[in-house]
């Protein structure tokens, strides 16, 4: 018998349980988490290009994201960019959320060419070429292209007015024809059909008429197309000369920007079901750009981190290097140092002879300044060298470096490793100071209070006595010059909570246990723990042991599980001693489930 749990009417369990079971079903044994890479292009021009891959768990189509291949279409790059981070169950996307930056930049449609109008040409020598080499190559590597886009007006397939009739693009699913078949493979493509379905599919979430949905059949091979123009195009290029089906999605530069954005979003959804990709599907964020500080290295020293409105003094003649811009979205931010370089001055080291200001931007949106101001000259504005202060904190947390601000609160999880990388202070000498993390000891032989360069494990070198408040969950660490304070950190450390497991037992159906359950299998029986669900970031230091009479086999570790099949000699003729699957975090025991042996019970009864 499996035994769920004690109280067959807690109400609150058996939500639990029915919401894990669904989950469960969707894992495969055999399979690891979602990878995910991030590969860039051209970094340090203005037209850097970003390219991000998701890998679902289980096999599937590829879908091809393109937006902003036209810099002043802002629906679709912004769309764009809620996938990125997505997590996928099955199947896989590709996404280029800006694939035109330099044109987004400036928020105009083009720079040199109609990037979208270059995928007709072998070669040419402006930046469009070249990012559309790499575009070409990522339509090679896919199932089916959907390139988002802003369209005049409303689409339709007969004239109602100047602003609703066949040669406007809104509110339309674009394809070059209706069926194409494949010459070298002989597939049929329905894209007028695909195209349908998903026209019927997101219309049912829009309200309002005027603003739904219709298939825009260009015909672009057709001699008298009202579009030849789209020969060269990308969705053209990926129909035939790749043989995917490719379509544009365009909302209408009429609506409002949420709508635009939330209008592709349901269009990118329902492709991703029409593909069997299973998603996540992103939560839409427009919030008002908002630049934190700016990461920016004189003379290849370490770098200041200077916050929004403020200001950096140099010398006359000293190198300047903006390496980074912090703010409340991921991407899309760009440094302008006004009267130097170029529209987009990341990553270029330039010298600095006249007072100057860097201009921050999202996209095309101005949403922050830092003044840059010469030594010899005087100036009201408060500077990031009036006093000795530290600015930032460069730190490692599991391995990823992580930046954090002076004053900032530092969230971990009992058994998270920490490290003190480095500080950011405009001293200019940064070994001048002292890091110290209060409740820690890095050398015990010769302890100077500096503790930079040492990783920390939270559950088991930490002087609780001297945490905040003596209760072991918050520390400080402080940074001092003489005796001089000149920043701090909190560290906030939480308990790992241990939800549920899931497992499998031989190749029955998965099943999810909460700590304190029991489950009663065989000694012939192989169990496989396909995951752990906790709190803690991708399971780091997480794992599952089937233990007895002090014997510890692991069963998962780190986020993967490891078969294990029981057999009959280890277990002994007294089977209901002491089973149990503990999971844990380094020495801490987060719960436990209890296993029982039955004989005489077929698994799953």
């Amino acid at each position: 018998m499996f035994k769920l749990f004690g109280s067959p009417d807690s109400v609150r369990k058996w939500a639990q349980i029915l919401f894990c079971l669904v989950a469960a079903l969707c894992l495969a044994p055999s399979v690891a988490w979602a990878r995910r890479t991030h590969d860039s292009f051209f970094q340090g021009t203005d037209h850097e290009l970003h390219v991000y891959r998701i890998y679902g768990k289980e096999p599937g189509k590829t879908l091809l994201i393109i937006g902003g291949i036209q810099g002043n279409e802002p629906g679709g790059f912004l769309s764009a960019d809620l996938y990125a981070d997505m997590g996928i169950a099955k199947g896989n996307l590709i996404v280029v959320p800006r694939a035109n930056f330099y044109s987004i930049l400036l928020n105009r449609r083009q720079i040199n060419e109609d990037m979208n109008r270059k995928f007709a040409e072998s070669s040419g020598m402006n930046y469009e070429a070249r990012i559309v080499a790499i575009l070409k190559e990522l339509i090679s590597q896919s199932d089916c292209l959907i390139n988002l886009h802003e369209g005049s007006g409303f689409f339709s397939e007969r004239w109602e007015s100047n602003m609703r009739n066949p040669k406007r693009y809104g509110q339309s699913i674009i394809a070059d024809c209706e069926t194409y078949t494949n010459p070298k493979t002989g597939e049929t493509l329905n894209l007028g059909a695909m195209a349908r379905q998903v026209v019927n599919q997101v219309n049912r979430h829009i309200k309002e008429p005027d603003y739904r949905f219709r298939f825009n059949n260009h015909r672009t091979r057709d001699p008298k197309t009202l579009h030849p123009e789209q020969r060269k195009s990308a969705t053209c290029y990926a129909l035939y000369q790749c043989g995917i089906p490719a379509f544009g999605i365009e909302a209408s530069k009429s609506l409002p920007m949420e709508l635009k954005v939330r209008h592709h979003n349901l269009a990118i959804n329902a492709f991703m079901d029409l593909l069997s990709i299973t998603p996540e599907t992103p939560v839409t964020d427009l919030a008002q750009p908002a630049m934190q500080y700016v990461v920016i290295a004189v003379n290849d020293k370490i770098p200041f981190a200077v916050p929004n409105g403020h200001a950096l003094r140099i010398n006359p003649g000293d190198v300047v290097r903006i390496s980074h811009v912090e703010g409340n979205y991921k991407r899309g931010f760009s440094a302008d140092i006004l009267s130097y370089g170029t529209v987009n001055d990341m990553h270029k080291s330039i010298r600095i002879t006249t007072p100057t200001q860097v201009v921050v931007r999202k996209d095309y949106q101005r949403c922050g300044t830092v003044d840059i101001i010469l030594n010899h000259l005087k100036s009201g504005i408060h500077t990031v060298s009036a006093v000795p202060e530290i600015l930032c904190f460069k730190t490692r947390i599991n391995g990823n470096e992580h930046l954090f601000m002076n004053n900032d609160r530092v969230e971990l999880i009992n058994g998270d490793k920490f490290e003190l990388v480095d500080v950011t202070t405009n001293i200019e000498d940064s070994s001048e100071v002292v890091v110290n993390f209060k409740g820690f000891v890095g050398n015990r032989k010769n302890n100077t209070g500096e503790d930079r360069g040492y990783v920390i494990n939270t559950a088991r070198d930490l002087w609780k006595r001297y945490s905040l408040r003596g209760m072991g969950k918050e520390y400080q660490v402080i940074v001092t010059h003489g005796d001089s304070e000149l920043g701090r950190l909190i560290v906030h450390i939480a308990d790992p909570v241990f939800d549920y497991v899931v497992l499998q037992v031989n190749d029955g159906v998965k099943r999810c246990l909460f700590p304190g359950d029991s489950i009663t299998i065989s000694s012939q029986d192989a169990i496989n723990v396909l995951d752990v669900k906790t709190n803690v970031p991708t399971n780091a230091g997480v794992q599952a042991f089937l233990t007895w009479r002090g014997t510890k086999v692991r069963l998962f570790s780190d986020g993967a599980g490891s078969p294990w099949s029981v057999g009959p000699d280890p277990i002994g003729d007294n089977k209901n001693e002491g089973y149990k699957i503990v999971v844990q975090r380094d020495h801490i025991i987060l719960g436990s489930i209890r296993v029982d042996f039955d004989e005489g019970a077929p698994y799953g009864g």
